[in-house]
């Protein structure tokens, strides 16, 4: 009872004075740093050119040929769009997959997925709009505006792609996403897997299950883009990464004779301007939860496609959307896939393990094509 109370106190009171102190901080440092350096805070060394060496350096492990080019999607958010795509196998004529990746990542992070997805059908990986190569626009600061402007872009790149429908893969943001273009797009999407996605559940009121880092992050976030800390650091960018994420690297150490190499590629990805990153936080109620979750409207995905669930055991993520998918679309077809060992990103914990679900899930995907209308 006494430690009950001790929480409660904690959680009603102290927390929220010990969040907004942080903020506070971090807006003072900001403001003096900007006057006394306002060299560092824009010192950027960002280079498209050191940004396509080192994706390259990354992709030498895959080894499906691919063909990689700029897509021109128009004035979709900004006045010229261009999203940047890598294609694999695309004279099979099984269910294309397209994957989408989430905040901060970008097409090199799937390198150990590439060679067994695309082995039997055709892949296509993308850094979404505001994201690693791709154009960075100033999304709008509403909320849903941003969503649809991200869910647009996602539609102008299948038009010029001329996929008529294919199986979506997305990953944390990109698992939010790209169920909010399956509700918008039905006719489109054959089959939805969710890894890990961001942002189906409401944000609870008292979460004390919650790590108290989490919190703290989640409270400061709120105030900054989420990655405002890897541009503060100026030349010392891929050493915060390392220094706050070293689990990210060592995630690929098995495959990259140089596992640093990682954090250069998200340091390239992500020293930009942050317009993705910006529409990002648009959309977050804290970072763990959307404004707008897709439990208001999950119901509106049609029954008739196949959801493929997966979570890491040891991820830090809400996995309420289990519950929510189950009971707001019973009567469809819904597995759930629990990988032992793995966090927030399976992809890259448990390559082995989470390759295998989705090429099951595709398999299955041309199982019921073939017996629904005989193509494929």
């Amino acid at each position: 009872m006494y430690r009950q109370f001790l929480s409660t106190v904690f959680t009603s009171t102290i927390f929220p004075i010990v969040s907004a102190l942080i903020a506070s901080y971090c807006k003072c440092l900001m403001f003096v740093l900007s006057w006394f350096s306002p060299n560092w805070l824009s010192w950027n060394n960002y280079s498209e050119g050191m940004l396509r060496t080192v994706e390259k350096k990354i992709l030498q492990i895959v080894c499906t040929p691919y063909r990689s080019f700029f897509v021109d999607i128009g004035p979709t958010v900004g006045p010229t769009d261009k999203i940047w795509t890598l294609s694999f196998n695309t004279e099979s004529k099984k269910t294309p997959i397209v994957l989408l990746h989430g905040v901060g990542a970008g097409v090199a992070l799937w390198c150990m997925n590439i060679d067994p997805i695309a082995a039997t059908r055709p892949l296509y990986i993308f850094d979404m709009l505001g994201f690693g190569r791709s154009s960075r626009p100033n999304f709008s600061k509403n909320c849903i505006e941003a969503e649809n402007e991200m869910v647009k872009s996602i539609e102008e790149w299948r038009k010029e792609m001329n996929l008529d429908n294919f199986i979506l893969l997305g990953h944390s943001l990109g698992g939010f996403l790209a169920t909010s273009y399956c509700i918008s797009y039905p006719n489109k999407v054959k089959h939805l897997i969710l890894s890990d996605p961001w942002g189906f559940p409401e944000k609870p009121t008292d979460s004390p299950q919650v790590p108290f880092w989490i919190k703290t992050v989640g409270q400061v976030v709120q105030y900054f883009n989420p990655l405002v800390g890897l541009r503060m650091a100026g030349p010392l960018g891929p050493w915060f990464i390392n220094f706050v994420r070293s689990d990210i690297s060592k995630k690929y150490s098995d495959v990259l004779s140089d596992p640093s190499i990682i954090s250069q590629y998200i340091y390239q990805c992500n020293s930009q301007h942050p317009s993705g990153e910006s529409a990002f936080h648009s959309m977050m109620s804290s970072f763990g939860w959307a404004k707008n979750p897709m439990v208001r409207r999950i119901n509106k995905l049609p029954i008739q496609i196949p959801v493929t669930l997966l979570y890491g055991s040891r991820s830090w993520l809400d996995h309420s959307a289990t519950d929510i998918i189950k009971y707001k679309r019973s009567g469809s077809y819904f597995r759930l896939q629990i990988v032992t060992g793995a966090g927030h990103h399976i992809y890259a914990d448990k390559p082995e393990a989470f390759n295998q679900i989705v090429i099951d899930a595709c398999n299955y995907t041309d199982s019921t094509s073939d017996t629904s209308d005989g193509s494929n």
